[in-house]
């Protein structure tokens, strides 16, 4: 059997080569898409919704007609009814920006591949990779090199969305019938005047649909943007299923979807030749020369308007203090809704920490951006837990908490549905008897991160520890292949404990395993309704405390699984502040 191809290697190289070399050219990319997107942003909260709404409607009345302007007004007035008016603003300038910058490269290359074949061999292939990677692998490299917030949220947007532009451009050239060419040559015209005059005209159609898909791709990403920072109405909808609340998550959804058929709608009616020409020769174009009017105010506002942010955004800075300004006012925390965000957000209130901004995430998205500053030498702050790998990794401390907002030591229990113990006594027997230390979890949780598979990883903790599973499961009666379900969060602590679980009720018990990767709101549930049999990962009493007083009488506790568990606010131990409240100097 031929050795397994270094690939994960080479890519690690790669990223870390780039971060080296290139820092300079990410950091002056950042600046501008931050900047831009700031600048619409700003734009479209200038004036009152209201206003807005109003302008909005006007510039869809003169694009359209009567329903997409019905649609268009009455969809932004639930919206700011619901109350998600500024996080819709800030999607729409995450959108617009990456829609155009999709365009801007997308269309030059389109061209070039139509008019050479070597760049179309080139480009497509690399176009078929954008589309078909899941776009939760581009989040890692935009946090590497852009951090968390709006920057790799873009960025992202734009790999995943900017294929569809280059191939519908290279698709409207290539379609242009060849005798209309010949005859553009045969008059002597150049081959910018072709492009300018022929080609682009004929293609407009075609390239404006692809346009239109890449606009709804970018949409499509600002619920996966937010998990690496980029707020807006995504982070609205992924803190509602982190949280479990159905009905917010349906308002939030509701946002997004009339912010996508408008979206859809103007920009399928910004280019209707057919219909706009004739409207045009029959009507005085008043209404598109007064949208216009409108739309210049409005943009002339935001650009006054963003030109007096910096003073106010520096001195808002300078009111954190040098500790704060030192790490940029950001505590870097992970899943929008958990419970040591709320913890956090309460920590900010009891130790006055008014300048700090708590970054919304993944915990993915905290332990790169950790350990890019680690490299660099960087200060950071995250929200911590242990057990974790990264104590192992790195030299981590938990920053005092006098205050004792995060309360004392935790612990992880195993919850199972009601009626395993009658219905699968051997699975509930060994179950009951799990209990292993933070030290014996991070054998596990470090086998893992050195690039073993967890179920390798487990494998190999079982075999090194042979005394620890016969302790588990002396005296329990295999079974012949029945099946089971456990749930668990994608931590690494639960990675590391579900895959022990499932080796050794599979290898030792005969039991047919199946291991569902979910979020803590569905995994809760899952064990409620007895969808999932067991799960090893419930953080209590804090973490997880909501999920408890909404199901505790309808799930089986079994009482912890590992003891002396601790949340808090960590800092790499090169970092010189010992307390939370030394933040505020």
């Amino acid at each position: 059997m031929l050795p397994k191809l270094p690939v994960a290697d080479w890519i690690e190289t790669l990223v870390s080569w780039m971060g080296s070399h290139l820092g300079g050219l990410f950091d002056a990319i950042a600046i501008i898409i931050e900047h831009v997107v700031g600048f619409f942003s700003g734009l479209f909260l200038l004036p009152h919704p209201l206003l807005l709404i109003t302008i909005l409607g006007i510039l869809a009345f003169a694009i359209g007609r009567l329903p997409l302007t019905l649609f268009t007004v009455i969809g932004f007035l639930l919206i700011e009814n619901l109350g998600y008016w500024t996080q819709t603003m800030d999607t729409l300038g995450l959108v617009i920006t990456s829609g155009l910058i999709s365009i801007l490269l997308g269309i030059p290359l389109g061209i070039w591949s139509a008019y050479s074949r070597t760049t179309h061999r080139i480009v497509s292939p690399i176009l078929d990779f954008m589309q078909t990677m899941p776009a939760f692998v581009y989040l890692l490299p935009a946090v590497t090199f852009f951090s968390l917030g709006v920057v790799p949220g873009v960025i992202a947007s734009v790999i995943f969305a900017i294929p569809p532009t280059i191939r519908m451009t290279y698709l409207g050239i290539k379609q242009v019938s060849s005798e209309l060419t010949e005859a553009a040559e045969a008059f002597g015209s150049t081959a910018w005047q072709k492009l300018i005059k022929v080609d682009l005209p004929l293609a407009m159609p075609t390239m404006m649909a692809g346009i239109n898909q890449t606009i709804m791709l970018s949409l499509s990403m600002v619920v996966i943007a937010s998990m690496i920072g980029a707020q807006g109405i995504g982070a609205e909808v992924y803190r509602a299923v982190a949280q479990l609340k159905i009905g917010q998550g349906f308002e939030a959804g509701l946002a997004v979807v009339v912010l996508a058929i408008v979206l859809d709608r103007f920009s399928q009616n910004l280019f209707k030749t057919g219909r706009r020409k004739a409207a045009v020769r029959t009507e005085p174009r008043r209404r598109l020369v007064f949208a216009s009017a409108l739309l210049a105010v409005v943009i002339v506002g935001g650009i006054a308007q963003y030109l007096l942010l910096p003073s106010g955004a520096s001195a808002g800075a300078e009111e954190g203090g040098a500790v704060a300004s030192k790490f940029h006012n950001q505590i870097i925390g992970i899943d929008p809704g958990s419970g040591i965000m709320k913890s956090t957000a309460k920590a900010i209130q009891d130790y006055k920490l008014d300048s700090w901004e708590l970054v919304e995430g993944s915990s993915t998205a905290m332990t790169a951006m950790l350990d890019k500053a680690i490299r660099n030498k960087e200060p950071i702050i995250i929200t911590g837990w242990t057990p974790h790998w990264m104590f192992t990794k790195y030299n981590l401390k938990y920053l005092e908490d006098p205050k004792k907002t995060y309360g004392e030591s935790e612990e992880i229990h195993t919850l199972a549905r009601i009626g395993l113990k009658q219905k699968q006594p051997a699975a509930y027997g060994f179950l009951d008897r799990f209990k292993w230390t933070a030290e014996e979890m991070g054998e596990m949780m470090a086998a893992i991160q050195e690039g073993l598979s967890p179920e390798e990883a487990a494998k190999n903790w079982a075999l090194k520890h042979p005394d620890r599973i016969q302790e588990w499961t002396k005296g329990l009666n295999r079974v012949t292949g029945q099946k089971l379900k456990l749930g668990y969060v994608a931590w690494d602590s639960e990675i590391a404990s579900t895959h022990l679980l499932q080796y050794v009720l599979q290898e030792k018990l005969g039991y047919q395993v199946t291991a569902l990767q979910v979020e803590a709101g569905p995994m809760w549930t899952g064990v409620a309704s007895g969808d999932v049999d067991v799960t090893a990962s419930a953080w209590l009493p804090l973490t997880h405390a909501d999920y408890w007083n909404k199901y505790k009488d309808q799930v089986d506790d079994l009482g912890p699984n590992m003891t002396g568990v601790r949340t808090g606010l960590v800092v790499p131990d090169y970092v010189d502040i010992s307390s939370i409240e030394d933040l505020n100097k």
